[in-house]
């Protein structure tokens, strides 16, 4: 084996400890701490809702270790176990030019995997959100959402790869730049496009009705200066009864949109303090600064792609046999995640301080007490546990842990 087959072995076995240590540790946290509910909820949330939370927790850490370990498995079938090598040589024999024969080695890899991650699929949601009264799924629609977005992805993906490749294979020396250039312009398109054109496709939306949350939104919006496309309810309630409500689109084709579940579970006044936090993100630019973060990152991340596919050791260390700029790019996408992973608490921290400061805008805009009932109403509706092991949380949680973000809420006036 080479120097690099080393480094990656290395860098994958040590995330993969850490992951398993981390999920170890929230194990042990959540379940010494499922006997009583944490005193500052004593009178919100009852012991069984509690308990609920802490086992829904706990099962799916136990499943998300069983995925971590058959991720390992597959990821090294493809590449040290000569899974790409293999599939690359069955589209060559097809005697196709490199840029159809990367297209098809590509999306076939997709597919495949795809298929490989059904099993988890159909497990977590036809067992494990099926056994907490979360899945609201049947068969039938997990069968048409996965045609779709299979559709999908041949529709806008196999154009997408294709553009990417031709610039790859274009030789010309700042190819990466005119390819994060296009999938810039393109991720800013599908955001665009994404409330009006694809989202309907999955999801019936329709218009907030009339009556005292749309008052009290309008109000809202008119007094922090939102102009947006409309506010839309989604038959979330078809797929699970987990609550939600987000932003989408850009520009003048913003939307904003209530998961039917959580309109279901919060009054008025918590549904316009959920959205109040919303729009904190909106007005303190971190939409923006995130879409500048990932530009940024996959801008490094195409400079390093373009230095790697001229080194033949990229190729021959990671199983594969034969240089080529599509099978550059699958490496890349494949071992690249093992080597960011660490950097993982830095961006969990930056997430966790917008989200102090969209409470903070929104404890002015509209009322810190309603949005921290708002918030214990869907911990409790969406089994969050409320003792997170504090180091797996600093790891991995984009929001910040349920007594940290109440007690910032109270000292809000």
């Amino acid at each position: 084996m080479q120097t690099f087959t080393y480094v990656f072995l290395a860098f994958l076995l040590v995330s993969t400890l850490v992951q398993i240590y981390l999920s170890l540790r929230q194990k042990q946290h959540v379940s010494a701490h499922r006997s009583a509910v944490p005193a500052a909820f004593a009178d919100k949330i009852s012991l069984e809702e509690h308990q609920k939370a802490a086992d829904y927790t706990l099962a799916k850490g136990g499943f998300g270790r069983i995925d971590l370990l058959v991720g390992l498995v597959i990821l090294l079938l493809w590449t040290l176990g000569g899974g790409l090598n293999w599939l690359d040589g069955v589209w060559r024999s097809f005697g196709w030019s490199d840029l159809y024969t990367g297209a098809a080695v590509i999306i076939s890899m997709m597919l495949i995997g795809s298929l490989l991650e059904l099993p988890a699929s159909l497990y977590r949601t036809f067992v494990l959100e099926e056994r907490f009264g979360f899945n609201k799924m049947t068969p039938a629609t997990f069968a048409v959402d996965l045609v779709k977005g299979a559709a999908l992805m041949l529709v806008i993906g196999v154009p997408l790869v294709m553009l990417i490749l031709w610039l790859m294979e274009s030789a010309v020396t700042y190819w990466w730049l005119y390819a994060w250039v296009s999938l810039t312009a393109f991720s800013l398109l599908m955001t665009w496009a994404y409330p009006k054109f694809i989202a309907p496709i999955f999801n019936k939306f329709s218009p907030l009705e009339e009556g005292e949350v749309a008052e009290r939104i309008h109000a809202l919006l008119e007094r922090t200066g939102f102009n947006s496309k409309g506010v839309f309810v989604m038959d979330g309630s078809r797929r699970s009864a987990h609550g939600n409500a987000y932003f989408t689109g850009f520009g003048k084709n913003k939307r904003i949109v209530f998961f039917d579940t959580l309109l279901k579970h919060l009054t008025p006044a918590q549904v316009e303090a959920v959205l109040a936090h919303e729009l904190g993100h909106f007005k303190r630019k971190h939409i923006v600064k995130g879409m500048v973060l990932s530009m940024a990152m996959s801008l490094t991340g195409f400079a390093v792609l373009a230095w790697l596919m001229q080194q033949a050791w990229f190729y021959t260390s990671l199983g594969v046999s034969q240089q080529s700029t599509y099978m550059a790019l699958l490496l890349f996408m494949l071992v690249s995640p093992v080597f960011i992973f660490f950097i993982g608490p830095i961006m969990a921290w930056w997430s966790r301080k917008h989200e102090f400061e969209a409470d903070d805008f929104a404890a002015k805009q509209s009322s810190s007490a309603e949005l921290i009932a708002a918030l214990v109403g869907l911990y409790r509706e969406n089994a969050n546990t409320l003792t997170p092991d504090p180091l797996y949380s600093a790891f991995y949680d984009s929001h910040p842990p349920a007594a940290i973000r109440i007690a910032h809420l109270q000292q809000r006036p």
